[in-house]
């Protein structure tokens, strides 16, 4: 889709794209030139749409199903997805499901599901994947985790311990194959409007309100991230290594209880102690 764009000639799959950041990760990597193979596990429309678009474009793309609550799917997706790109450079592991419960409400069915898709899966596709990925030694792995692994949010237990995994896992698993000529770092995105946020969240959820909370003033799109993705699979990254890189608009930045960030402080601490300081707010 693109000349020279910087992934040009890059042959990249993404995980979970048929909707969401996945789908915008795929997009914009083949807008810089990347043959993209687009993994779905429900959303075929989703998927299907996105190889439209870019072959329009005169791009290279192909969608492949596999539902990764079944384990034995992963290979025959890792043997599609190289015989399909001729090799594969990029992985982006990007498919996870979430589930929010209180703690003792929650299933082993649904503990298990969540553990098999968002962990067992990405590490068991890594690990086929990992010849043609060091095949040149210049492999790339970019695993999706969540501010959930970095804050508590109630009845997300499960949701985010497979997050904080993700996150321990990226670490160990960028010693073992840095050795093998891969890089292996991960994202992770605070919130991030999607098209399931608004079957979730109904039409009269106010965007623009909620968007205020975060420090950026915007609530991140899909391609937010993936420009984020495409700096950690370039050569402009090549000293960053088993690192799980925030991209939330400041979420985690700010201490809880502060109230709005935006507004100055009535309080002065320290007045008594600190010279030059007024008792009262300016």
């Amino acid at each position: 889709m693109s000349d020279k764009g910087r992934m040009e000639g890059k042959r990249v799959l993404v995980t979970g794209a048929g909707t969401g950041i996945g789908r915008g990760l795929a997009l914009e990597f083949a807008k810089e030139g990347a043959a993209v193979a687009l993994h779905y596990g429900r959303d075929r429309a989703g998927a299907s749409s996105a190889v439209e678009e870019v072959l329009s474009k005169g791009g290279k793309a192909k969608a492949f199903e596999a539902d990764f609550r079944n384990g034995s799917t992963i290979q025959p997706l890792a043997s599609e997805v190289t015989a399909f790109l001729g090799g594969l450079d990029v992985l982006v592991n990007n498919a996870g499901i979430t589930l929010n419960a209180p703690f003792e409400e929650v299933t082993q069915e649904q503990f298990d599901t969540l553990y098999q898709v968002n962990i067992r899966a990405q590490f068991f596709l890594t690990q086929a994947l990992l010849p043609a990925l060091s095949q040149h030694r210049h492999g790339i792995v970019i695993n999706l985790t969540s501010v959930h692994a970095f804050g508590g949010m109630t009845e997300h237990s499960v949701y985010a311990g497979t997050k904080g995994a993700i996150v321990s896992y990226t670490r160990e698993l960028s010693l073992e194959l840095i050795q093998r000529g891969v890089r292996v770092n991960a994202i992770a995105p605070g919130w991030v409007f999607v098209e399931n946020h608004r079957k979730v969240l109904g039409d009269s959820f106010d965007i623009e309100r909620a968007a205020k909370s975060l420090p950026a003033g915007f609530i991140a799109k899909p391609n937010d991230i993936a420009k984020l993705a495409l700096f950690l699979a370039s050569d402009d990254s090549s000293y960053i290594i088993g690192q799980t890189i925030v991209c939330d608009g400041g979420q985690t930045s700010i201490l809880q209880l502060t109230g709005d960030i935006r507004e100055r402080r009535k309080e002065r601490w320290g007045a008594n102690y600190v010279g030059g300081m007024s008792s009262e707010a300016g």
